[in-house]
């Protein structure tokens, strides 16, 4: 093999004692590779040796280039022959050839290699010698655990996996988060954050930014997201972890773009938001029980009730009652302020009656004898108006008063613009209220002295 070592041998001077052309920089190749390498001619005599194989093993170019084999000094007499005959095996063989040698550094100390050698040909296809690379094992152990785990993580990982680029574009998506995301390992590719997430965007691009600016956060970061999908938007919640990347290859670091992990804990998530909200609530019932064993006035009772109720739940809330002069009617008997937040007490002036038009939300839930839930659409301001509710009104519940098997009225629940529109649990929970002031409002009607409100009765129970 006519190529130089890392040091000026013969092989690389010409006849009149200077360096043939190329030979300096076959040599700065040689000694700036990161793997060792050595060569070996037909006959086994060492042709190359790289400043790698001089640091894994103590032996420079300079005593290493020209020798027969290892024989003697580089391995042990004992296995010369068996890692001489594997080595030049590679000459004849296809492909390249893989194998583990025990191998003498200088200082005595044995070190174990994996090697990767291969046959050279010459200008007429003849083996003309062999090349071997080799590191230590545990560095290549180590090399080789950085890929499978890079394997795994784009391909079984149970977490979504995705590395942006500095223009904050993915470059690689693994199949858990191109399921989250709504789309394909390669649609999703060098497309802007933006195209993919409807809200929560900023939050997100912000987090990233600042990775590449700063570092990565020292703990998890949880973000609510608004997804873009064909079946429409999904709202999650996602526990993201973040990874600066800079490359290996540079004298200092020059960021190629972040590692980013998340798992999705939309589940988990309201599944806590639920359980807090429950004990809230409990607890509200609690001290509304405890504050209304204190009244005398069971309307008062009633009153503080509804005060406790509305702590987180409501902005508003009015109370009808039902009166009964040869028609049913709902009369409004309690009210929180129309124009601002305050607490439950009876109507100024006294029970008003109210005309309901037909399909209005409190004649439904008199009717059914359950809670209904409405919300405004366009023009909220008259939707509430219309309904005879304060004017900010944007969601309504209303669950219907019932105690000893008879209809009492009414209770409306009502959210303004700021608060989300009721749900089944939210029902639920009014209808616990409900059951505590149509107890508190059936004790007064028969307590002596107590008047029901004007023409109200036990009456029918529909309106």
């Amino acid at each position: 093999m006519n190529a130089s070592s890392s040091s000026e041998t013969t092989d690389a001077l010409g006849s009149d004692g200077a360096p043939e052309p190329g030979s300096e920089l076959l040599a700065a190749l040689l000694d700036g590779m990161d793997a060792a390498l050595c060569a070996f001619d037909a006959d086994g005599t060492i042709t190359h040796w790289n400043r790698e194989a001089e640091r894994i093993l103590g032996w420079t170019a300079d005593e290493a280039v020209g020798r027969s084999g290892f024989a003697g000094w580089a391995v042990r007499s004992a296995d010369a022959g068996d890692v001489q005959g594997r080595l030049l095996a590679a000459m004849d063989a296809p492909g390249r050839q893989v194998h583990e040698f025990a191998l003498l550094r200088k200082d005595g100390g044995r070190v174990l290699v994996r090697t990767q050698s291969a046959g050279v040909r010459g200008a007429d296809g003849k083996p003309a010698g062999v090349y071997c690379a080799f590191s230590e094992v545990h560095a290549q152990i180590d090399l080789e655990r950085a890929i499978a785990l890079s394997e795994a993580l784009f391909d079984d990982a149970s977490w979504g996996v995705v590395l942006v680029d500095v223009d904050l574009r993915p470059t690689v998506v693994n199949a858990h988060a191109a399921r989250a995301l709504g789309g394909g390992r390669t649609s999703l590719l060098g497309r802007p954050l933006g195209e993919l997430i409807v809200q929560g965007v900023e939050d997100l691009e912000g987090s990233l930014h600042h990775v590449l600016a700063e570092g990565p956060p020292p703990t998890p970061a949880e973000l609510w997201v608004t997804l873009r999908t064909p079946e429409g938007q999904r709202r999650r919640c996602w526990r993201n972890g973040f990874l600066r990347l800079a490359s290996p290859l540079a004298e200092e670091p020059v960021p190629l773009g972040v590692g980013w992990l998340f798992q999705d804990v939309t589940e988990a998530k309201l599944a806590g938001q639920e359980a807090d909200r429950l004990r809230f609530r409990s607890n509200q019932l609690h001290r509304a029980a405890s504050s209304a064993a204190e009244c005398e006035d069971p309307m008062e009772a009633a009153t503080s009730t509804l005060d406790y109720a509305l702590a987180g739940f409501a902005d508003h809330v009015v109370v009808d009652l039902l009166a009964d002069d040869g028609a049913p009617r709902p009369v409004r008997t309690l009210s929180t302020p129309a124009d601002g937040p305050g607490p439950c007490l009876p109507v100024s002036g006294g029970s008003v009656p109210v005309r309901y038009a037909t399909g209005h939300p409190a004649l439904q839930s008199l009717d059914r004898e359950g809670s209904v839930r409405a919300s405004a659409g366009a023009g909220a301001e008259e939707w509430a108006r219309e309904r005879q509710w304060p004017r900010d009104s944007v969601h309504a519940l209303c669950a219907v008063l019932r105690s000893r098997g008879r209809t009492l009225g009414v209770v409306t629940f009502l959210r303004t613009a700021h608060r989300t529109a009721f749900e089944r649990p939210d029902a639920t929970y009014a209808e616990t209220v409900a059951a505590r002031v149509a107890s508190a409002v059936d004790l007064a009607r028969l307590l002596p002295g107590e008047t029901d409100p004007p023409g109200a009765g036990s009456g029918p129970s529909g309106a």
